[in-house]
């Protein structure tokens, strides 16, 4: 726990570098009129902020720096952050000009988001909100082989082959298949994996292809995402390097993007954002991704999201992609 004052200390820190992409010196943070302490003071802050982990300095009377810990810092202390009225409005009205097609608002939604956030917007299309039991069929096709009919939410329709170890007749499979319909029905695999019925061995060699199955088609390949922004990311201080560049342009062509940036789980109506070390890829530890989710509850959804350099204008990106998700799964509610 820091005190207000370096509280205040660490968000001018982290404001400035912001702006400015280069080592933010104690004499800086002194000329702030706000604080109002002796520039002993704000050096004796910057060192016990350095001992803590967030900030970093190359040495003792170089410039400082935000660590990933200092920019988490920074985000958490961001409180009922908005849009002006202002672009709310140009926002809104630009939406309404386009044609009532979910692409054309999506390719529109990355190219404005993109510009607010002056980094690479990434627009999913909208996908089954999660796979969902329906319904099951279990049909014998020889003594030891039946085919298991699976039905998921969204009308998806999953078949797989399954080989037992004895003979399984066709009124026992009928049997099985009318127990999971009942027990499974509008649960996710996880859920289903954690009901503790008893099974019996048969029962239990079925569930496990069933949660497979529903594994499998969680995992699909998104469809090519809406992508802007690129040339904002190369213009960033951080990509003057060739070696970053290329790393950059890896990532977008190797289709890992979707599959890095997109929570396992995100909270309805809540933007994450992810710093640096946080992101489990490594290859993204340089990197934050800000990210709100779109659509239809239980129906469909996709994501808005802003990838770009740990140092990114959180208090500006945060409440974009917040909006940008509203007016989506507002335009999408009226459409279907």
């Amino acid at each position: 726990m820091i005190s207000p004052r370096s509280e205040t200390i660490l968000n001018l820190i982290v404001s400035k570098y912001i702006d400015q992409a280069v080592p933010i010196p104690s004499q800086s943070i002194a000329q702030e009129p706000a604080l109002g302490v002796s520039s002993a003071t704000i050096r004796n802050e910057m060192s016990r902020l350095e001992n803590e982990g967030y900030i970093i300095r190359a040495h003792h009377s170089a410039g400082s720096v935000p660590s990933d810990k200092g920019y988490r810092f920074h985000v958490e202390s961001l409180k009922d952050i908005s849009l002006s009225e202002s672009e709310q409005r140009l926002f809104s009205h630009l939406f309404h000009q386009v044609e009532r097609d979910l692409e054309k608002w999506l390719s529109l939604a990355a190219t404005l988001l993109a510009q607010q956030a002056q980094n690479m917007a990434v627009i999913t299309t909208p996908r089954p909100a999660g796979c969902r039991f329906k319904h099951m069929e279990l049909l014998s096709l020889q003594d030891t082989t039946a085919l298991m009919v699976l039905v998921l939410h969204g009308a998806r329709v999953k078949e797989q082959l399954i080989t037992f170890d004895e003979a399984v007749p066709q009124s026992s499979l009928t049997i099985i298949a009318n127990k999971f319909n009942a027990a499974f029905s509008g649960l996710h695999r996880e859920q289903i994996m954690e009901k503790e019925n008893e099974f019996s061995p048969t029962e239990e060699q079925i569930k496990d292809v069933l949660s497979r199955t529903m594994q499998d088609d969680d995992e699909q390949e998104y469809e090519d995402p809406y992508l802007d922004g690129f040339h904002f990311m190369l213009g960033q201080p951080e990509f003057t390097r060739s070696d970053r560049m290329r790393g950059l342009m890896e990532l977008v062509e190797k289709r890992r993007l979707i599959k890095t940036i997109i929570p396992k789980e995100l909270e309805s109506q809540k933007v994450t954002v992810t710093i640096g070390r946080e992101n489990e890829d490594e290859t993204f530890h340089s990197y934050s991704i800000v990210t709100g989710k779109y659509g239809i509850s239980n129906e469909a959804v996709g994501t808005v999201s802003v990838l770009g350099p740990t140092r990114m204008p959180y208090a500006h990106t945060i409440p974009s992609v917040n909006y940008l998700s509203k007016i989506l799964s507002d335009l999408m509610s009226g459409l279907y």
